[in-house]
């Protein structure tokens, strides 16, 4: 019988990141994937293809962990969009009253800059105030690292190690900081660092452009590996084969953006 995992996280309707991505993922890697949905987030053809965002009521958020904690023996759990103190504020709760023995965070940060002001800046600070602390494995991507290390502008492979090493004395989590496009070099440079080992996870670059949902892959394919009893590490090879592999298979549409498709990875996984 497979093990369970839980996505705490948004829907994104095309498929090609959020709670949807995390489902087929999980599936993908053997393990059952359940999820709590924390909004619904669709992309605006009419307007540049920008996000619109609705939350799920805190009390809605709080009743599908109720009933899917009751439901299934659950370890494991991946924390992805929150998009709201409200939200953060049961998703914290929720962490606190089931402690959970793995709690992967991809934080999706809605301020790429922390000079904003507003409601996004003030969701940003109650993530890394009451999720990030709750945290035992954290997949930042270039960005959030920044942003969570206090380094930036982060342009090698050792400023990105530096930062892995700084989020993780900030937070006692596991990290897996992922360099992506976004550092020169023909190779594709994530940093994973558990305050012993630091290894530097490597593949060639797949283009040069984003692809949507690939970090929604990654962290899922942690969360599902650690759900089956593989180590920080070996998750994170797993997962680092499984979103290139994603990213090679991309989905093309109609928007500016491909996405990434879990289905053609065959490789090892942790039985």
């Amino acid at each position: 019988m497979p093990r369970v995992a839980l996505s705490i996280a948004g829907s994104e309707a095309t498929g090609g990141a959020g709670a949807q991505t995390d489902i087929k993922t999980f599936h993908q890697l053997g393990t059952f994937g359940t999820v709590a949905l924390t909004c619904i987030v669709s992309f605006d053809p009419q307007n540049s293809w920008g996000h619109r965002f609705v939350p799920v009521e805190p009390q809605v958020i709080e009743d599908q962990i109720e009933a899917t904690t009751a439901n299934h023996d659950i370890d494991t759990v991946k924390i992805g969009m929150l998009g709201t103190p409200a939200t953060i504020d049961v998703v914290a709760t929720a962490l606190e009253r089931h402690a959970f023995t793995n709690v992967v965070l991809d934080p999706v940060l809605i301020c790429k800059d922390e000079s904003e002001g507003g409601f996004a800046l003030d969701t940003d600070t109650a993530l890394k105030a009451q999720i990030l602390p709750q945290a035992t494995f954290v997949t930042p991507n270039l960005a959030e690292t920044e942003i969570l290390s206090g380094i930036r502008p982060i342009e090698s492979v050792e400023q990105l190690a530096e930062a892995a090493r700084v989020i993780h004395a900030a937070s006692g989590a596991v990290v897996l900081a992922k360099g992506g496009v976004g550092i020169a070099g023909d190779e594709a440079v994530d940093v994973f660092f558990d305050g012993d080992q630091l290894v530097e996870l490597r593949s060639p670059k797949v283009g040069q452009e984003r692809v949507s949902g690939a970090g929604c892959t990654l962290a899922a394919a942690v969360t599902a590996e650690l759900a089956k009893g593989a180590t920080p590490l070996e998750a994170a090879r797993t997962a680092k084969a499984v979103v290139t592999s994603a990213i090679e298979n991309r989905q093309s549409c109609h928007a500016p953006f491909d996405a990434v498709y879990q289905g053609a990875y065959s490789g090892p996984s942790h039985a």
